[in-house]
């Protein structure tokens, strides 16, 4: 059985994986942020490198996941999302953070 899970990326990553902010992806398992972001990257293989590392798949400094009102960005990649993700009804948020000085 497959979970239908929503995505919201940032407006850079839209524009360079050529989508909307807005896409929902099929994910067989476990909802986790490792099984989200494998999915992302194979559908839009020109966002690899760009949430996480080519190598270590550790998320980019600047990146952040939200869910169901919950940082989930120090979380361990292999842990459970909410239900509600799994479930279609809250939204797995992708943002990038903004520095400066």
């Amino acid at each position: 059985m497959s979970a239908a899970v929503r995505v919201e990326l940032p407006s850079s990553l839209c524009v360079l994986a050529g989508t909307g902010r807005n896409i929902t992806i099929s994910i067989g398992g476990a909802v986790t942020q490792r099984a989200i972001l494998d999915e992302l990257e194979r559908r839009y293989p020109m966002l690899r490198g760009t949430i996480r590392d080519h190598n270590t798949h550790k998320r980019r400094p600047f990146i952040r996941f939200f869910a169901c009102q919950e940082d989930f960005s120090h979380n361990s990649p292999d842990d459970p999302l909410p239900p509600a993700v799994a479930e279609g009804t809250e939204t797995f948020f992708v943002i990038a953070a903004i520095a400066g000085g």
